[in-house]
């Protein structure tokens, strides 16, 4: 009866319209329904291709829905999906899953913070890019609330460990599927960032901040 009465509310439901439905009420139960599906199970690339190209009417990939919510299990359900993009950006800001993640936690109260920051490292261990930047030019980092040093060291370590990897990319590039290894705006655009994140109030910072920028030169 229970089955039956599951079946009668998706009725007519498509499976992107389900998956939508998943990501923002954190139901694995119902992501895993719509992949093993007759069409869908074990074809990995119909699977991925799903995931990906799937949007909401206001241009949000599954993954900003999941990630606006702060929903950590569906998001480890979706990360385990071979071929599951970490990057893709939403049309209204530019953000990327990492840009919607930092916008939750920081609309939840501090007592939020330890969860949210380890949604952030599962997303970062996972392949997210904490060195993309959205329409206004903003990383996820310059997003964080500035009373929220877990998340911001959480993310500058994995900046760090990136520093010699790539550049810096713009929501478009990311779009527009250029590569992120131009280093053409390397220097310009790290100092900017710098520049940007830089509040002078601490004097740590103040030094590594130092350090960075005499071994640029």
């Amino acid at each position: 009866m229970a089955s039956r009465t599951k079946e009668q509310e998706h009725e007519g439901a498509t499976n992107e319209e389900l998956l939508i439905e998943a990501c923002r009420r954190n139901n694995t139960d119902l992501l895993a329904e719509v992949l093993s599906s007759p069409d869908l199970q074990g074809n990995d690339d119909a699977i991925a291709a799903l995931l990906n190209k799937t949007t909401t009417v206001l241009g949000n990939h599954l993954y900003h829905e999941a990630a606006l919510q702060g929903n950590y299990e569906i998001i480890d359900m979706l990360l385990d999906q071979p071929g599951f993009e970490c990057d893709p950006v939403n049309r209204v800001e530019g953000d990327t899953p990492l840009h919607s993640a930092v916008r939750w936690i920081n609309s939840e109260p501090p007592e939020q913070r330890e969860f949210g920051n380890a949604l952030v490292e599962m997303m970062l261990e996972a392949g997210s890019n904490p060195r993309v930047k959205n329409k206004g030019g903003l990383t996820p980092l310059q997003l964080v609330d500035p009373r929220n040093e877990g998340l911001k060291e959480v993310i500058r370590k994995h900046e760090y460990s990136s520093l010699n990897a790539g550049d810096f990319v713009s929501a478009e590039e990311v779009q527009g599927g250029k590569g992120l290894g131009d280093g053409t705006r390397r220097q310009e655009e790290e100092e900017e960032d710098e520049d940007a994140e830089f509040s002078g109030s601490d004097e740590e910072e103040r030094a590594e901040w130092e350090r960075r920028r005499k071994t640029r030169r």
